[in-house]
């Protein structure tokens, strides 16, 4: 009878060699199979020419590849794997035809935004427009440039492109973006076209979208696009050919959808992100630089404003606060901006004049809100505001929820009943709050700009980073509804007037 090997030595127990002719063959077997064997697979490297349908993010990648170095024990890694840092924020970015984006860029002489002849100059840089190479040593050498404020949607697309969880694989996606420029195409046809031709790439995107697999998951629901005009111009209510703007977001498959832009509507599926300013900085060190001269520099008068008066808006408040500027002399500095009279486009002019004043004043103008906002917020000059649809009822992934930390709110419900004296109200504010309302809006700069695309995001949320993590926290609100078998277009797309009024928001009084 044959005898078995030892487990202990490994030695057979008895002189009968018959048995090596079993054991040779298959300890080579063996032998073969773990040098065949892809440890590829335990570092997350994928060699599938499809590089992100299940492949890790950069970061862990990395994390893996030092933990081999670090510990040979490969079967700690399988019983501990690393987190996937992407998790929760994989995008999928949607492929569209170029006539939705790619074409309006190369025809970029037919589109012409607000009073803006030429927009052409404007889509270099990744869609942040000239750098400004004279800047008076007001700015920074570097990281300013001339910056259209309808540039959002070519900005965002292209941080997007540089962006580090994109997958090829929409299951894995928690939101899926779609890179149509909205407003550059509705602004071939603001003036002279009828209603077909305006709402025809809205029709045309939608029919498109419903077609792909990624739509059916959740209706849609899981996409968002990004638009460089306010959110109203894409809510035309009627069939006129008087009204302004597009039907795009009442199309029916659109309002499944979730709209970014530089001003929300009432709806619920609008959101509000800022204004693309001219500032986009490479490094948190840039901002650490600009944040800091901010700090120090001396600001010579109580306040400022930049801007036009508005007398065909029978409601507006500019008239009065010019008035007041002009009235109150070197307490006040006025940058007019009536046409013919001072580049109000160009950032040098801009800053001079909110770096050297202690708050600006921000009314509303043709919409609710402003660049200039942002523009201030930039200069540490705190914003002073007459409405709560300029910002309080906005900006609600980027500016804090207590207004009062960062600025003064003097409500104005209708110009006739104007009785606010903004020299005396500003003057009565003491100095330590005027210290510490200056640091929060300092402290927020990092939170307004849209950063060079190969800035690093780890700890340092931009403008970008904070809008998509808003996005990802209202779409997983929608996919928990589902889980839980709720109607996921309950209240999703529901209209909130009452946002706007004045209701909720008291005038401050200081301390």
């Amino acid at each position: 009878m044959e005898k078995p090997i030892s487990i202990v030595t490994g030695k057979f127990r008895s002189n009968n060699h018959s048995n090596v002719w079993f054991v040779v063959p298959l300890f080579s077997i063996l032998c073969f199979v773990l040098l065949c064997f892809d440890y590829s697979a335990l570092s997350g490297t994928n060699t599938d020419t499809d590089n992100t349908s299940f492949s890790f993010s950069d970061t862990t990648q990395k994390s893996i590849s030092n933990e081999f170095t670090k510990d040979s024990n490969f079967s700690k890694l399988l019983d501990d794997p690393l987190p996937d840092s992407c998790s929760g924020r994989y995008i999928y970015l949607h492929d569209l035809p170029s006539r939705f984006n790619r074409d309006l860029l190369e025809n970029c002489s037919l589109i012409t935004p607000g009073t803006e002849k030429n927009i052409c100059p404007y889509i270099d840089n990744f869609g942040f427009g000239p750098e400004i190479v004279n800047s008076e040593n007001v700015l920074l050498k570097q990281s300013w440039f001339n910056t259209n404020q309808f540039m959002l949607e070519v900005i965002f697309h292209n941080k997007m492109m540089k962006y580090s969880c994109l997958t090829h694989n929409s299951s894995l996606a928690s939101a899926v973006f779609v890179p149509f420029y909205a407003g550059l195409d509705m602004s071939r046809y603001l003036w002279g076209f009828n209603i077909s031709v305006r709402d025809s790439s809205s029709h045309e995107l939608m029919n498109w979208l419903v077609k792909q697999k990624e739509w059916s998951r959740m209706s849609g629901r899981d996409h968002f696009l990004v638009a460089g005009r306010i959110a109203w111009d894409f809510r035309r209510q009627t069939d006129n050919e008087s009204d302004w703007g597009s039907k795009l977001r009442f199309l029916p498959e659109s309002q499944n959808m979730s709209m970014m832009s530089i001003e929300s509507s009432s709806w619920n599926n609008d959101y509000a992100v800022p204004y693309p300013t001219c500032f986009h900085p490479s490094s948190a060190d840039e901002i650490v630089e600009w944040q800091e001269r901010m700090r120090a520099h001396k600001r010579a008068y109580l306040f400022a404003f930049a801007g036009a008066p508005r007398p065909e808006y029978k409601d507006s408040v500019r008239g009065k606060i010019i008035d007041e500027c002009l009235e109150s002399g070197n307490d006040c500095y006025l940058l007019d901006c009536n046409y013919g009279k001072v580049n109000c486009d160009n950032p040098v002019n801009v800053m001079k004049v909110f770096r050297n004043s202690v708050f600006c004043l921000q009314p509303p103008g043709d919409s609710y809100t402003r660049r200039s906002m942002f523009d201030s917020i930039l200069a540490g000059c705190i914003p002073v505001f007459f409405h709560p649809g300029t910002a309080f009822a906005q900006y609600k992934w980027h500016l804090p929820k207590n207004h009062k930390s960062y600025s003064v709110y003097l409500p104005v419900k209708d110009v006739k009943e104007w009785d606010i004296k903004i020299k005396e109200r500003l003057s009565e504010i003491s100095e330590e709050k005027v210290v510490r309302l200056r640091e929060e809006v300092i402290k927020l700069i990092p939170k307004v700009v849209y950063a060079d695309p190969s800035y690093g995001s780890e700890g340092n949320e931009d403008a970008f980073e904070l809008a998509l993590k808003g996005m990802f926290e209202r779409i997983e609100e929608v996919r928990e509804m589902m889980r839980q078998g709720k109607d996921g277009s309950e209240g999703f797309d529901d209209r909130d007037d009452y946002k706007y009024t004045f209701s909720p928001y008291e005038a401050q009084i200081w301390t």
